[in-house]
């Protein structure tokens, strides 16, 4: 999750948000040769007294500053293309995860299982433990296993909302009447925070999203203990 005074995006819990880290690192380090090499020759016409009529006048700058920009936004979008595809690609999900957004909480219900179904409340803050976080927080965590392909389907009861998980690179829109879906994977066990991303009434900031990420024993013992 993310933490006071970070800078920089939250580490990647699943293999998309790792290539989108990437592609982040990847198109900062372009843009930063970009800013150096403009403020450059920015730095050096005001300070340089002499002018140069080829400079001014040349063919070969004006085709090199025209074909440059187009080649350096071929290495930009050729792997935004790539992510773009993957992110929207469902390979054979193991399980299916359904999130309905309502005013204001998250109910959630496991396809492929029968009535396991539950609503998603943020703890009160006069109930909160030491050991959780202010309004991030909720009374019945999402419990997935890792290392699965999972399934989402997003959708809403009332209002517009986003069902977000910054360190999966999730974000799907919740709308009523229409079904979204996306995929994820996690990388690892651990518990994953987010919010509604959607600015859904009075209390859009109070309907967070937390996620247990398990290993596959301890999932298969949940959905039992859930299921009697």
């Amino acid at each position: 999750m993310t933490t006071w005074l970070n800078m920089s995006l939250q580490d990647g819990a699943s293999p998309i948000m790792e290539q989108l880290i990437f592609f982040h690192d990847h198109t900062l380090m372009i843009m930063l040769m970009i800013i150096t090499t403009v403020m450059y020759m920015m730095t050096t016409l005001l300070w340089n007294k002499h002018t140069s009529r080829f400079m001014l006048e040349g063919q070969l700058i004006e085709t090199t500053w025209t074909i440059a920009p187009a080649i350096i936004l071929v290495f930009i979008a050729m792997p935004s293309l790539r992510l773009l595809y993957l992110m929207d690609e469902i390979h054979n999900p193991a399980m299916t995860l359904k999130a309905v957004g309502h005013q204001w909480y998250w109910s959630y219900e496991y396809s492929d299982f029968t009535k396991l179904e539950f609503d998603s409340y943020m703890i009160p803050q006069e109930e909160n433990q030491p050991s959780t976080f202010r309004l991030l927080d909720t009374d019945n965590r999402i419990v997935l296993p890792m290392n699965s392909p999972i399934r989402l389907v997003v959708t809403a009861a009332d209002v517009l909302h986003s069902w977000t998980i910054p360190s999966l690179g999730v974000k799907t829109d919740a709308t009523p009447g229409r079904l979204n879906q996306t995929s994820f994977s996690i990388n690892h066990p651990g518990i994953l925070y987010g919010q509604c991303s959607e600015i859904c009434g009075a209390n859009h900031s109070f309907m967070p999203i937390t996620i247990e990420s398990v290993s596959a024993n301890h999932f298969i013992n949940w959905v039992s203990s859930m299921s009697e």
